[in-house]
Order: C-alpha cells, then structure tokens, then sequence
C-alpha cells in the first residue's frame, strides 16, 4: 500500500509553483481579515485540506502576531507539523482529537467564543460529518468565520475528476464543493454571512498535482516538456521562504496574480478561479 501524499510533504518542501501561489495568495486574503477584523486568535480545523505541506495555512498569522491553534486527528501528522512550526521558531497550539463526528469534528474541545477567527480551507469533503464541524467553528468563534472550497466550475476540477484523478472523488463527499450548502449550514448556526467570493486565480488549471505529473496520466512523453516542470530549476517550497532561504519567492510567485487583483465581478473570476469562500460573522 503506497503511504499517504502528506506523509512526503512533511519532509519534502518542494510543493510546485501552484501551491506556492495558493499560499501566498491565502496568506494576503488572511492578513487583510486579521487587519479588518482585528483577530488576534485563531483556529484553523481541520490544519489539513490543501495539499503539500500540512499545517502550515496560518503561519502568516502567527508571523504577525496571532495566537494560532491547529486542529487534526492523526497523530503522526501532528507531530509533523509540530516539528515544522518549531523549524520555523513560531509558537503553535497543536491538538488533537479523534476523528468522526459527535465527540471528533463535531465537539472541539474549546470553550464557546474562544476564538477571534476559525476557518477552514478546502477539508470539509474529508470529513464524516462536516455540518458538525461548520456547527463548531460558529459555536468557538467569537468574531469570523471564514470557509473556502474548490471550486466545482472551472476546468481543472472536471479534468483532474474526468481524465488524471478519477479514484479520488470516491473518497470524498462532493456535496461539500456547493457553496450554497455551506452558507445555508453557517445561517442554520446563527452566522451572518457578509462575503463571497473567490480565491486562488492563478493563469493554469487546478490539477492538485505537479505539472509534469499531470502530464504523464494524460499519457504525454516528452522530455523536453518534463524537463522544464523538473529539476532544481523548477523547485517551489513556501517553507524556504519563511525560512528566510528564498525572501524573494513572493515577489517572484504572486506576479501571477493578475486575474486575482483584477477588478473583474467574482462571479466573472468564478469559472477560472480555484477556491469560492464565503466569510461570516458571529451574530
């Protein structure tokens, strides 16, 4: 049985250009949440839901300051990211719990509103019972409630469920790509819904797989073209950034962001754009 893809990235950095600009994009959205909302805490559960490196979404918060807790409910993987957080010298409130719903997802152990901030980036089609899990991050959060997932209407998605990576959509529960579910589930908790809209729009398709990857499950063979996504040349790792290694990695990544800076209507965005969120606020 091949190992988990998490357990690589917990030692291996080089996540690919894709991620790296998924992150720094996430990382800009969640600093201006912290700067309008003032948060100060933060829970993000589940820490996993985007691919290569786990746990590490809310290190950009912890760099300016916040007090970040991260939820999982495997025990090896937090270990992981204990250690990383610990290479990065950030404090970090590692916890875990047992997974299903009632008494896993579906009962953090935190008090009621003991958080400026819980959110949850692309984890709740993992989950046994993610309605319990959008019932807690409302019930701990004292201030916001932020929530993305992919996004079920560009190209990437249906390429990687129709062509390269078929088997994984039977280990998730699609239902959860529906935005609209998500913001009936929040309302249901008492949660004031106040933005959507979508994030990470990057100028190629949203495969969750390196590029020369992709290229061999559509059968292409060519080593020119895998040459040009291999090699260290072509290595990507955001921890080498907040390692300080590579300080210009932003700068050189987020020039691909023209289509999210555009000052196009989202629902235009939307049938390129790799995540739609929605943000709220607890009533």
């Amino acid at each position: 049985m091949q190992p988990p893809v998490w357990q690589k990235y917990l030692t291996d950095y080089n996540e690919g250009l894709g991620l790296v600009y998924e992150r720094f994009v996430l990382n800009d959205f969640l600093a201006d949440l912290r700067e309008r909302y003032g948060i100060q805490t933060v829970l993000e559960a589940p820490l996993y839901g985007m691919a290569g490196v786990s746990g590490i979404n809310s290190v950009g918060l912890a760099q300016a300051g916040c007090q970040v807790t991260l939820v999982d409910d495997n025990a090896e993987r937090l270990a992981g990211v204990k250690r990383i957080w610990g290479e990065l010298k950030l404090p970090m409130t590692p916890v875990l719990i047992r997974g299903g719903g009632d008494g896993g997802w579906g009962a953090l152990p935190f008090a009621d509103r003991s958080f400026d901030l819980a959110w949850c980036w692309a984890a709740l089609w993992y989950l046994p019972d993610a309605a319990s899990l959008l019932a807690e991050l409302a019930r701990v959060s004292r201030r916001v409630v932020f929530v993305a997932m992919p996004n079920n209407l560009q190209v990437g998605y249906w390429m990687r469920k129709l062509l390269i990576d078929r088997d994984f959509f039977s280990t998730v529960d699609e239902r959860w790509v529906n935005i609209g579910l998500i913001k009936d589930t929040l309302r249901s908790q008492d949660v004031r819904l106040v933005e959507q809209g979508v994030l990470d729009v990057p100028p190629w398709p949203d495969t969750v797989m390196p590029a020369n990857e992709v290229l061999k499950r559509l059968g292409i063979r060519s080593r020119k073209l895998e040459s040009q996504f291999t090699g260290d040349n072509w290595t990507w790792s955001t921890m080498a950034y907040y390692l300080g290694q590579q300080p210009d990695l932003y700068d050189r990544v987020i020039k691909y962001a023209w289509l999210d800076h555009a000052p196009l209507p989202w629902q235009i965005k939307a049938i390129w754009a790799h995540h739609r969120y929605v943000v709220g606020v607890v009533a």
